[in-house]
């Protein structure tokens, strides 16, 4: 499977065309619409979520409720647009007016402006920071959304929480079910376990948006039900721990990605980090322990899949860090955009979409990718042979 997401922060509509999915998968407006809403929440969160209420359109690929296999087209209005029309328009503008344009020639400190700017050439930076934006984000949910949907129906749950935001650490995060832990996340202003935790992060955000300033932390992406042997030892581009660990890096502002317990297995001798084999007649072959995070030579252990990901403060800042005009080459301060205080709640929900779609994908082309009836019969029949090898 694969997709392709096009749109501006600011320009008419937010799109995505997938293709590869399988035909025979229930899906609905809902199923996407239910995960764009959590992407949109959060304690931190600026005032674009309130107006914009991001609602999908299937336009292709899906009938009466089922996908045909071909691909799928979704699309997100951007409501926003109609004060953006002559910024944003297609259309030539009658007359070169740098005012009406909004030219942005201060490229901003931890952003694509720059670099965006030297590669394509562009003088006016909102030509950049348009896409560059993380309201692209949308359609990778509902491309994740779709991914959720078929891994359900594979019998794969896909949980995600916050473990840190601004130097808080959550120290209760453990749960029972990816049930409860989407219940205790769902319900949390950060979604975060650890209800005393929670509000220390929410007092960390409120402090920095008061110094207009901004904080990172941490997520972690849970996939139970993933079956063994997904993925491949063979070539360093088929190993489906390496596919995670790029796509964590492929969201805005994230700047690292650990499989199990990551970087921490640096700290500790082999005979703490890997996870002991073991065997019975209901279970087949299962780990002690899950240091690894279900991955071993680059294919799924039939353990729970984990990642993490790092995301660093946003840098627009209303605390403006200082840059360069690059019309004047003169020293500014660096320009404004709408933006959040901390985006760590909503960025867990892509880390889950971008997760989910690595994972279904990797079932749909091991396991047949025409439709869901082969699939699951092909997984069924993998995971007895699996049992008793």
């Amino acid at each position: 499977m694969r997709y392709l997401t096009a749109g501006e922060s600011h320009g008419p509509q937010l799109t995505t065309i997938i293709e590869g999915v399988p035909a025979g998968l229930p899906l609905l407006a809902e199923d996407i619409n239910e995960e764009l809403a959590r992407r949109q929440k959060g304690h931190g969160r600026g005032r674009r979520m309130q107006i914009e209420k991001d609602q999908v359109q299937i336009l292709s690929g899906v009938r009466h409720g089922i996908t045909l296999g071909s691909p799928i087209t979704l699309v997100v209005e951007n409501k926003d647009f109609t004060h953006w029309t002559k910024i944003m328009g297609a259309d030539p503008l009658e007359e070169e007016n740098a005012e009406v344009k909004r030219v942005i020639s201060r490229p901003r400190p931890g952003h694509a402006d720059l670099n965006g700017a030297i590669k394509y050439n562009h003088r006016d930076m909102r030509n950049v920071l348009e896409r560059s934006s993380a309201r692209e984000t949308t359609v990778r949910v509902a491309a994740g959304a779709v991914a959720k949907k078929l891994l359900k129906e594979l019998g794969v749950e896909v949980g995600g929480h916050v473990l840190e935001i601004g130097g808080v650490k959550a120290e209760q995060t453990t749960y029972e079910t990816l049930n409860e832990l989407r219940e205790k996340t769902e319900a949390s202003p950060v979604r975060c376990l650890d209800e005393t935790a929670e509000k220390m992060m929410m007092k960390a955000i409120d402090h920095a948006k008061e110094n207009g300033d901004s904080i990172g932390g941490i997520v972690e992406v849970i996939a139970e039900g993933m079956p063994v042997a997904v993925g491949s030892y063979t070539h360093y581009d088929n190993k489906l721990d390496a596919k995670l660990a790029a796509a964590i890096m492929s969201i805005n502002a994230f700047k690292g990605a650990e499989i199990g317990i990551g970087f921490e297995a640096a700290r500790k001798p082999g005979s703490e980090v890997h996870d002991e084999i073991q065997w019975d007649i209901e279970n087949g072959y299962t780990r002690k322990t899950n240091n690894a995070g279900g991955f071993e030579g680059g294919m799924t252990t039939g353990m729970p899949v984990v990642v993490r990901g790092v995301m660093k403060p946003i840098p627009t800042l209303y605390k403006p860090l200082q840059s360069v005009d690059i019309e004047t080459k003169e020293a500014f301060a660096a320009s404004i955009e709408r933006s959040d205080s901390c985006a760590v709640p909503a960025a867990s929900v892509v880390a889950e979409s971008v997760v989910a779609w690595e994972l279904a994908s990797a079932l749909v082309q091991q396991f047949g990718q025409d439709n869901m009836e082969v699939i699951k019969k092909n997984i069924v029949h993998h995971q007895e042979r699996a049992r008793v090898f």
